[in-house]
């Protein structure tokens, strides 16, 4: 049986080995066996609990001439800028907790609006805890602590329009924001980044990402509204940003930085009515893995809080990943995981197509922190045990299961 290996270890292999692909692919009837590895990783960087002026930034909510626009790659904004909704195509709506709903506080003062439509929006990070209580009192919860954070500030209200739990769960922010964007009809100014609170809806997501990622509800949750706040106002998903684009902040975090041209890109598959996309966290209800697959936090480049291990053995012990497959339609398969030497470097992924098995085998020893494809195939619909990560493999280094995500193509 390995262990965790040390630290520094880990992250000297790592280093040697990213970037390295490996390949060696044999097939028989219904059956596609791979050994691949990839390379990336998120910086590690140190973030406070707070980034705020102590005034409320609604009381001077103009421009900063000395922040600069950031710069999109211009192929990749044409791309995105085209993305607009089909004709009678419609973004269905989040449900979205209310202030009263969430127990806000009155508001200490007037809170301004302008009739101008905002152009962009802003993605941060509470740089709370990367709580494992997903539910919606707590996402509730989550909502009022800040508010509280930001009368602490001097602020007359919450500052951010609108905040997503780590559950998945949508609340109003500033009071008002929510009427605002539901008639699609100017804009509450919020109080999230000096020179951006007249222009730009800023999205508070619960949690600290600088190493870790959104947990999968967080995620979906937040394209979906990314998706309908962009629809309401006519915002291209290339105007999808971090704070940090216009003020000095780590927010929303490296690894968080990271996913938003991923964002931008499933945010647009949306609007054009073609997306369909399910991340399958090892913490989401899809999930499922028997005693001997154990929870560990070791490494920083999870997807989520944690992660499953367990050591190799001849035996049908899988984790499985369970989703439903909306058409019969070719589906990319993707996985994450931490790449961590000690860790197997020929891991059996299991995708179930509804009509045969294939087999992958993933190099879990490198290319960690990342979504690393397992092919795409044409599947039908249902729902099913759509990939599984098996035990029954070489040696003793443990294999990992952490998150899938399926995406039609």
């Amino acid at each position: 049986m390995s262990t965790h290996p040390t630290h520094d270890h880990a992250l000297n292999r790592r280093d040697l080995l990213r970037g390295a692909v490996v390949l060696g692919i044999g097939s028989s009837t219904g059956v596609l066996s791979a050994v691949v590895g990839a390379g990336s990783a998120a910086a590690d960087e140190a973030v406070g609990p707070t980034a705020a002026p102590a005034a409320d930034p609604a009381a001077n909510p103009a421009a900063d001439p000395a922040l600069a626009q950031p710069v999109v790659d211009p192929g990749a904004r044409a791309a995105l800028d085209a993305t607009a909704p089909a004709p009678g195509i419609l973004v269905a709506a989040p449900t979205i907790a209310s202030c009263p709903t969430w127990g806000a506080a009155a508001p200490r003062g007037t809170i301004s609006t302008v009739s101008t439509d905002p152009d962009k929006i802003l993605i941060h990070h509470t740089a709370s805890g990367n709580v494992t209580d997903y539910s919606q009192a707590a996402g509730y919860q989550i909502a009022r602590d800040i508010q509280q954070w930001h009368f602490a500030n001097g602020w007359v209200d919450t500052g951010q329009h609108l905040t997503v739990s780590r559950g998945g769960y949508v609340m109003e922010g500033r009071r008002g924001s929510l009427s605002r964007l539901q008639n699609s009809n100017g804009m509450v100014v919020g109080a999230h980044a000096p020179g951006q609170n007249d222009k730009a809806i800023g999205i508070e997501n619960q949690g600290t990402y600088t190493n870790a990622t959104p947990p999968a509800a967080l995620w979906n949750r937040l394209v979906q509204l990314c998706a309908y706040i962009c629809q309401q106002y006519g915002i291209a998903p290339s105007r999808i940003y971090g704070h940090r684009d216009f003020t000095a902040t780590e927010c929303p975090g490296e690894a968080f930085y990271a996913l938003l041209p991923q964002l931008r890109t499933e945010v647009a598959a949306a609007l054009a009515g073609t997306a369909w996309s399910v991340t399958i966290d090892n913490s989401s209800a899809g999930f499922a893995a028997g005693t001997s697959w154990l929870t560990s936090t070791y490494s920083g480049e999870r997807y989520g809080a944690n992660y499953r291990y367990a050591t190799p053995a001849e035996a049908s012990d899988l984790a499985t990943y369970t989703a439903t497959i909306p058409s019969a339609a070719r589906y990319r398969v993707e996985a994450w995981f931490p790449g961590v030497a000690g860790y197997n470097a020929s891991t059996p992924f299991v995708i179930n197509t509804g009509s045969g098995t294939s087999t992958v085998r993933v190099d879990q020893s490198t290319g960690g922190g990342a979504w690393l494809s397992l092919g795409t195939y044409a599947m039908t619909a249902g729902s099913r045990q759509v990939v599984a990560v098996s035990r029954w493999t070489s040696g003793t280094d443990y294999v990992i299961a952490d998150a899938v995500r399926i995406t039609r193509v």
